[in-house]
């Protein structure tokens, strides 16, 4: 739990200085102010907010045991079976399998899942998958995660910002300079998204594993979501890419030079682990 604290508080202490950093080469002592403050205030909205916000830009809808029988008993048994309050229950209206976990703590969590996830898996598949997301919530992952795909999507906003108004005046840095700020920061963004997502879905496949006690469940979970997923786009995560790292499975359908700062472990990779638990 503290490595994760420590992580979250690296990552946003990292996001003002990138802040106040572009803020300088974009806008000299006073842009560094403005976006120092605006890096603070990011970081307050992040820690409290960034789960509904996630939420609302997939339009995830809440259910309960009435209106999603299986599916809420689905995650209520396994997080008895973790040892973890009952977190909130979302259904994503996408025909693409995948889902995640995001919130700031174990008693402020919630997990989501598409429609499509739920009619391709059957019920022990769907029940390694939303073992893995428990296991997220349990190794507190959920806070880092969740703050950094705001951060970064408060980095390339600021740079678009930049973009559009800097390079202006005599206290202005020079449009070349701008520009290449514009191209590195939405990278920087990127790249702390990259140092902290790979090692937690080997530790949240093998935490799901144990939850549910059915690693090949979730194996098998893996290799169906990643063989329909390919072929089905999803709209909010193409339009929302800083939020792509939270899924179990990539949501992007970006190839080539994107596919570099991929935020997955390979899938075959995590299969082969899971199989290698069930022996």
């Amino acid at each position: 739990m503290f490595g994760n604290w420590f992580k979250t508080t690296l990552l946003m202490s990292a996001v003002v200085a990138l802040f106040g950093a572009v803020g300088a080469m974009l806008g000299g002592a006073q842009g560094m102010l403005f976006a120092l403050v605006l890096g603070g205030g990011m970081n307050f909205f992040a820690y409290w907010f960034s789960d509904k916000m996630v939420l609302r830009m997939y339009g995830a809808r809440e259910v309960d045991a009435a209106s999603a029988p299986e599916f809420y008993g689905v995650v209520r048994e396994l997080a008895q079976r973790a040892g973890l309050p009952m977190p909130k229950v979302y259904l994503i209206d996408e025909a693409q399998p995948n889902a995640f976990a995001t919130g700031r703590n174990p008693e402020h969590a919630a997990v989501a899942a598409t429609t499509g996830i739920l009619q391709i898996l059957n019920a022990r598949e769907l029940r390694g998958v939303m073992a893995h997301e428990l296991a997220h919530v349990k190794h507190r992952d959920i806070l880092t995660s969740t703050i950094a795909a705001t951060m970064a999507g408060a980095i390339s906003a600021l740079a678009n910002f930049g973009l559009l108004f800097g390079g202006r005046g005599e206290d202005r840095p020079n449009p070349i300079v701008s520009l290449i700020v514009m191209i590195l920061a939405p990278l920087a963004a990127m790249l702390i998204q990259f140092a902290i997502s790979r090692a937690r879905e080997y530790g949240a496949d093998s935490g799901g594993a144990e939850i549910s006690g059915d690693p090949q469940a979730l194996a098998s979970a893996l290799e169906k979501i990643e063989r329909y997923a390919r072929g089905v786009p999803m709209a909010a995560a193409e339009q929302h890419p800083e939020t792509a790292q939270m899924m179990i499975i990539n949501p992007l359908t970006a190839s080539g030079i994107a596919q570099l700062f991929s935020t997955h472990p390979a899938t075959h990779e995590r299969i082969a682990r899971l199989l290698a638990l069930a022996h």
